[in-house]
């Protein structure tokens, strides 16, 4: 969990003021009130009868306590799950393969992308990854170093770097500030972006290109395809 000093906050906005990005425009998605991100895990779990699930990032287990199915395993440095350690020596040590893996641990790209590609690597054929915190509202929601409490994170990019994969099918469903959706299937809609190091994304080019760079879907558009 992140220092929510107040006074470390406070030096950290005026830092990402001054050094990397000055930005006012906010974004409004359409979240439903009552549909949150362990609705959309239960449902994929149900439908395909998967009987085994990786949680990264517990927390309080929010979502953790309320998955029902066999095999549950979750990771957590500070608290929740079943497991007291990092991801990193989680992934390392662990010779288990995962139906369905739900990724909300450090809200930074470094970190989400080397959680996900990881995640690929143990994960069964036709499963699901899903990464929570992918639709920020404001340059505030998403900056790094943090600086407020209500945050994201720039989880953003890693969905943007994932979108330009041919073997990837991607999209970011409507709910609970975003949840991506990752499977092992042929891209049929790839983004087409030239970039490089895709940390040096802008909130400004998110905001202007959101919805071609996180592929945005309903919840039920997404109960549809899935």
């Amino acid at each position: 969990m992140e220092d929510l000093n107040p006074i470390k906050l406070f030096f950290n906005r005026i830092y990402y003021f001054l050094f990397i990005e000055r930005f006012n425009k906010k974004l409004s998605f359409n979240f439903p009130i009552h549909i949150f991100r362990w609705d959309l895990i239960q449902h994929i779990i149900n439908k395909y009868s998967y009987t085994s699930y990786l949680e990264i990032g517990c927390d309080k287990d929010q979502s953790f306590s309320k998955i029902k199915i066999n095999t549950k395993i979750g990771v957590d440095p500070i608290s929740g799950g079943t497991i007291r350690d990092t991801s990193d020596n989680f992934f390392i040590n662990n010779k288990d393969k995962f139906d369905i893996i739900f990724i909300d641990g450090l809200h930074h790209y470094e970190q989400v992308i080397k959680d996900i590609y990881s995640s690929l690597d143990i994960l069964n054929d036709n499963g699901h990854i899903l990464i929570h915190d992918c639709l920020p509202r404001t340059i505030a929601h998403q900056a790094v170093p943090r600086y407020r409490g209500s945050w994201n994170g720039d989880v953003w990019k890693s969905i943007v770097e994932l979108r330009s994969k041919s073997n990837l099918e991607v999209f970011t469903c409507e709910i609970d500030f975003g949840v991506g959706i990752i499977r092992k299937k042929i891209n049929t809609n790839p983004l087409d972006i030239k970039i490089t190091n895709f940390k040096n994304l802008k909130f400004k080019d998110y905001y202007n290109n959101n919805k071609e760079f996180m592929n945005i879907i309903s919840y039920h558009k997404a109960l549809e395809i899935i």
